[in-house]
């Protein structure tokens, strides 16, 4: 019998459901060949050079779900973060410092399902946290934000697709839970991916330690995200699995783009389908996981990958700066 709830949630999904399959196609359109490698000519570095790559990927996941919980930024005067941590969270730094680019009337989601509102509110409670952590141990060292769209980025998907002029990750529940799918895979990836950088000094490993355990917390909020939304759709008959398939095998494209040559495939959206064999018996089993699917292993992109992911395939040319979509600028510091 169906409930008030699940009648908002079979509402979501008819009216969103065409939009986001074109969501879906605007990032395949982003899926650019490249051979370039801007931030892999990055021979000489140091631990701080790495947490400011991950400060600047902190950065916008913090702003974009501020935005979608409380429809402020982390550096808003009535930022709610003053009530989190104590002090309002900073965006000064090293290199130049930018504003977030969002649409101008409330960017504070509906929410009409109570455990997605729940989710984006503990989530950007989280990011803004590990911004101010990276900021604490990077001290005088720490980089600005950088300037960050999530409006024009949206658009650009959306006009791609040809569904219209926008894409709006504020609108309800549905979109939310596709912007955040965008952003977190990457998160866990970029994190793993930046491990064997970090050196083998003390301070290293309590680094290394640090970026563990912040993984570990991305690595929950995907599992959030992916779990929600097989919940909506778990037999597809929405086409919510498709749609994120094709945004992981978009993301894996423009990650791809910066090498000559790489795994394939890197990045897994959710499956009801999938038969595996246990002790020579056929097992079918939903995929909820984005793990190499042999040893099943989190993967792990470099910071040119990661890069080409967030600036849309910016990272085009070796020893310039990669900018666009989410970080129109770039981002600061060494990686960029």
């Amino acid at each position: 019998m169906a409930t008030t709830e699940t009648k908002i949630l079979d509402n979501i999904i008819a009216s969103r459901r065409s939009l986001l399959i074109g969501g879906g196609a605007a990032m395949a359109a982003l899926a650019m060949p490249s051979i370039a490698n801007a931030a892999s000519t990055v021979s000489s570095y140091t631990d701080a050079d790495i947490l400011n790559f991950a400060l600047n990927l902190e950065y916008l996941e913090a702003n974009f779900y501020y935005l979608a919980a409380f429809g402020c930024t982390i550096s808003a005067p009535n930022s709610i973060a003053t009530g989190a941590g104590g002090t309002t969270l900073g965006i000064t730094g090293v290199g130049t410092q930018g504003t977030v680019v969002y649409k101008s009337t409330s960017t504070k989601v509906p929410f009409a399902l109570p455990a997605v509102a729940a989710y984006a509110t503990e989530t950007a409670i989280e990011e803004g946290k590990h911004v101010a952590f990276l900021r604490s141990a990077l001290g005088s060292a720490a980089v600005a934000q950088p300037q960050i769209d999530l409006m024009t980025s949206f658009n650009t998907l959306a006009s791609a697709a040809g569904i219209g002029a926008a894409f709006d990750p504020f609108a309800s529940d549905a979109n939310f839970l596709v912007g955040a799918y965008i952003f977190e895979d990457v998160g866990v990836t970029a994190y793993k991916g930046a491990a064997p950088l970090i050196s083998t000094t003390t301070t290293g490993k309590t680094y290394l330690q640090a970026a563990a355990g912040i993984l570990a917390v991305e690595a929950y909020h995907a599992g959030l995200v992916r779990s929600t939304i097989y919940a909506l759709d778990p037999t597809n008959t929405a086409g919510y699995l498709t749609y994120t398939q094709k945004i992981s095998a978009t993301r894996a494209a423009l990650s791809k783009a910066a090498l000559a040559t790489a795994p394939s495939p890197d990045d897994y959206g959710l499956s009801s389908t999938n038969t595996f064999s246990l002790g020579g018996t056929s097992v079918s089993a939903s995929v909820l996981v984005d793990a190499d699917q042999t040893n099943v292993i989190a993967f792990g992109r470099n910071t040119t990958q990661v890069l080409n992911i967030v600036t849309g395939g910016g990272a085009t040319t070796t020893g310039t700066k990669a900018t666009g979509v989410f970080f129109p600028n770039g981002l600061n510091g060494l990686f960029s």
